[in-house]
Formats: C-alpha cells, sequence, structure tokens
C-alpha cells in the first residue's frame, strides 16, 4: 500500500506547488482579560499558544450580564439574555491551536462554555479578508458561563470590562493565585 503524504500539481509553466491543507479558522469573541490592553492580552500573541488575528470591534446584540466575580475578579459574561447590557468586546480570528489552548485557558467546561453569539459589527480592522460593514451583524464563539453562584445575578453589570477601570475590584493574575 503506498501513502502518498505530499499532494504535488504541475502548472503549465512546469512549476511545481505544494497542497497544503487548508487551517481552519474560528471566531471568538472576547469581552475581558483578553481583550488589547488587559492583563492576559499577551497570551492571545504568544506563537506558543497559536495564531490569533484580530477582526475587529463589535457589541452584543442581546443583553447579557457581565460582571466581575469571585475571590480574583474575573470578568463572567452570564448566559442570561436579555438581562444586562450590550457587551462590548473584540473579535478575533482564532487556528485550531489557539481555539484549543484558549478552551483549556478558560476551563471548558467547568468554569465557561463556548457557544455561539450574535454580534453587531462596530469597527472592523481587518485588512485583505472579508469585510464587514458597521452596524452589520455576525456570530462568534464566546466564553460565557452556566455555571455560576445564584448571587451573582445580583453584582453590577458592566457594558465594557476593564481590569483597571474604576470599579475597584483588581484582577487577580493566575500567576498571582495562590490555589
Amino acid at each position: 500500500m503506498r501513502i502518498k503524504t505530499t499532494s504535488l500539481l504541475t502548472s503549465a509553466l512546469g512549476l511545481v506547488a505544494f497542497v497544503l491543507p487548508a487551517v481552519q479558522m474560528t471566531q471568538i469573541f472576547v469581552y475581558g482579560t483578553l481583550k488589547k490592553g488587559q492583563p492576559n492580552y499577551s497570551r492571545m500573541l504568544d506563537p506558543a499558544n497559536g495564531r490569533a488575528s484580530f477582526l475587529g470591534r463589535a457589541s452584543t446584540i442581546d443583553k447579557f450580564p457581565l460582571v466581575i466575580a469571585g475571590q480574583y475578579n474575573i470578568p463572567f459574561l452570564l448566559n442570561i439574555p436579555g438581562k444586562g447590557h450590550h457587551v462590548q468586546g473584540e473579535v478575533y480570528s482564532v487556528d485550531d491551536q489557539m481555539l484549543a489552548f484558549l478552551d483549556r485557558f478558560e476551563s471548558i467546561p467547568e468554569m465557561y462554555q463556548r457557544t455561539l453569539v450574535k454580534l453587531k459589527v462596530e469597527e472592523w480592522a481587518k485588512e485583505g479578508g472579508a469585510t464587514r460593514s458597521t452596524g452589520s451583524a455576525m456570530e462568534a464563539f464566546v466564553y460565557s458561563t452556566t455555571t455560576y453562584k445564584p448571587e451573582w445575578v445580583t453584582l453590577q453589570s458592566y457594558e465594557n470590562y476593564d481590569a483597571y477601570g474604576d470599579h475597584g475590584l483588581e484582577y487577580v493574575t493566575r500567576e498571582a493565585r495562590e490555589d
């Protein structure tokens, strides 16, 4: 049995090109510490985690409660559509390796669950790829939670998370936690 590991194509000019499998890219909406300027943004840039490309800014079409909770002041998007705010965040295109890293980082499925969310484009920055108009609708995956403490529903809800905001709830990085 002969196994072909690489496909070759020869063009009319006699040039040889390698046909590589297409890389699967997934769109992710981030609203918390993974956004630009936030404590975990460097994880989106680390090539050891995979590849992530910033596409633009968007907000959720449905309202959701975005709360800061737990002993480490972690931002959580509670999966309760219709309550809270139209949450603002960023959209990234990530490869399978980055998606797997994010699933581990977000403690799927215990802490967060990866679900589809409908978004309204606020600003689209992706050059050379698909363009989207301001105000247009799209879908992306988001890390939200259904596994929250009942009292979290009563916490203040935010439209836009900033770890350094005036809420006074300092985010504790994983490296600084005593687990």
